[in-house]
């Protein structure tokens, strides 16, 4: 599951009961097939700062070049979700929440001409949560 209800965002486990470490409310969703519709397939970036603060930035699919330093979350809409190493051991603990809202976000991020702009929202894991992730990726290691 990479979406979660506008009204119920902690409804956020998969199928294999592995909590995603990156989900999208129903609002995030229907820009991003908005986005895709008009850029063609899109990725996204947390932003750990500067010009646009810690904000999730989105680009056509491969316009921001990622490297070691950054880490694969997970997707949101069939769409790849990176952070950077160093913000992601500072969050890793948290599920992010890709919502939306009305004004201009990021210059650099596609979404800024539809007059809104994505928003990380997010929530620690619970401990049985984070057991089963923690699971999860030992066993993929």
């Amino acid at each position: 599951m990479d979406s979660a209800d506008d009204t119920n965002p902690s409804a956020t486990t998969t199928t294999n009961d592995v909590p995603p470490r990156v989900i999208a409310t129903d609002a995030a969703t229907a820009l991003i097939r908005t986005l895709k519709d008009i850029h063609g397939p899109v990725m996204f970036h947390q932003s750990g700062g500067c010009c646009d603060g810690s904000a999730p930035m989105c680009f056509a699919l491969g316009d921001f070049k990622t490297g070691a330093q950054d880490v694969l979350l997970g997707e949101i809409e069939g769409s790849p979700f990176y952070i950077g190493r160093a913000q992601f051991e500072y969050w890793r603990h948290t599920q992010l929440i890709i919502d939306v809202v009305d004004g201009r976000g990021g210059m650099f991020s596609l979404e800024g001409p539809e007059g809104k702009r994505f928003l990380t929202r997010s929530r620690v894991f619970s401990d049985d949560e984070w057991a089963r992730l923690k699971d999860a990726e030992q066993t993929k290691a």
